[in-house]
């Protein structure tokens, strides 16, 4: 009656379990069904040593209880070359074989490496053009960008089906992780930084992503819709899109977007500014700040050593100012380095070419103690052309 009991009582658990969706176990992607064989072959392979210790260590305990006065007894046995073997032998091989695998995996399902099939026996042929994606994470919310067609979307995204998806993730403040458990490993999103995913989806459906990295007090609402569809319905996804009441995402829109927002509904931008993706990821939207100096450039001039000395009093730190105190300054006024070896403002090259008289010995955008500009004949002749350093 107990034993019935007990069972009675695990039913409606075992229901609630069969109601479960093990999307893991049961993905729709290449990528993803890939790192399920991986993760089932190695489960395998460690039960072959977990489950007989499980058994010998039942078994021991039943055969040399107090009350068996039948087990054998030997008080003076220590060692034995052949259990020894067995005991060590099976783990290493163990050892070995899931370092081998491991390894393959980690090179093979590297999210950065370019997919090399869309599905088993099905390589990828040199006319197919991959899908681009620009996955920004937003408090709390997704922002996709598809640069091919010139259309943006928040908290829903579609691909084709058998196309594969190059995608480059970044976040505009907090650090998140995107994941689409059906269409493969979760891949962080950092500001200032880009990831990139190499996935594809191989069958039609609606899926879930989600933020598997907590990001503050809207983190639970942090979730979108991923469309799985055949390329006639993705046609007509990017149609909805260019057809969306959000307008175009151009910089103000953006920086509106940005601001922090809970449970965001989906919507569709008609169009992207140019090169948005970009001054996101190196933190230099804001159109009101045209001297502010992208991480990028800034990142170029430290591969060259930096600008030394001389530049201490004429570079001052980026300001990156979040929600809090955007537009404030550590200072009297705002200060920001402006360019650095790219084509001169209009009239900037000939004023410097006439002997520079006609040029502010403070250009915008730089305080300081500024340096001498060099007299026109020591000037260097590759500064006869508008041309980027």
């Amino acid at each position: 009656m107990r034993k019935l009991a007990r069972l009675a009582m695990a039913l409606p658990l075992a229901a609630l379990l069969a109601g479960c969706n093990a999307v893991v176990l049961s993905p729709s992607g290449d990528i993803a069904a890939q790192q399920r064989d991986l993760l089932v072959f190695s489960t395998v392979l460690m039960l072959v040593i977990i489950l007989p210790v499980m058994a010998l260590t039942v078994l021991f305990a039943w055969r040399y209880r107090q009350s068996n006065k039948t087990a054998r007894y030997e008080p003076d046995w220590d060692h034995s070359t052949q259990l020894e073997l067995v005991i060590w032998a099976a783990p290493l091989l163990i050892i070995i074989i899931l370092g081998a695998i491991t390894w393959t995996g980690t090179h093979l399902l590297d999210p950065y490496r370019p997919l090399e099939r869309v599905a088993a026996g099905r390589p990828v042929t040199k006319d197919v053009k991959p899908l681009e994606v620009q996955v920004v994470a937003l408090d709390w919310k997704w922002l996709f960008i598809y640069p091919e067609y010139n259309v943006a979307s928040v908290n829903e995204m579609a691909a084709p089906v058998d196309r594969p998806i190059n995608f480059k993730i970044t976040a505009s403040a907090v650090m998140n992780s995107f994941y689409v458990p059906a269409l493969a490993g979760m891949i962080y999103a950092m500001p200032g930084m880009e990831t990139k995913l190499h996935a594809v989806i191989n069958k039609p459906g609606d899926y879930e992503g989600i933020s598997s990295n907590y990001s503050g007090a809207g983190f639970s609402g942090m979730r979108f819709r991923f469309h799985g569809l055949d390329q006639a319905g993705f046609d007509q996804w990017i149609a909805k899109a260019k057809a969306g009441d959000a307008g175009a995402l151009d910089r103000p829109a953006y920086l509106a977007l940005e601001k922090p927002s809970q449970n965001v509904p989906v919507r569709y931008y008609t169009s992207v500014a140019p090169d948005l993706y970009r001054a996101i990821l190196n933190l230099c939207v804001d159109p009101n700040k045209p001297d502010q100096m992208c991480m990028d450039k800034m990142m170029a001039i430290d591969a060259k050593g930096g600008l030394g000395k001389e530049g201490i009093n004429n570079v001052r730190p980026l300001l990156y100012d979040k929600y809090a105190r955007r537009g404030a300054v550590f200072g009297p006024e705002p200060y920001y380095v402006s360019d650095y070896c790219e084509v001169p403002r209009p009239g900037a090259l000939d004023a410097w070419k006439s002997g520079v008289s006609a040029l502010s010995p403070k250009p915008a955008g730089l305080t300081g103690a500024s340096l001498a500009i060099p007299p026109a004949s020591l000037q260097p002749p590759q500064l006869s052309a508008a041309q980027p350093g």
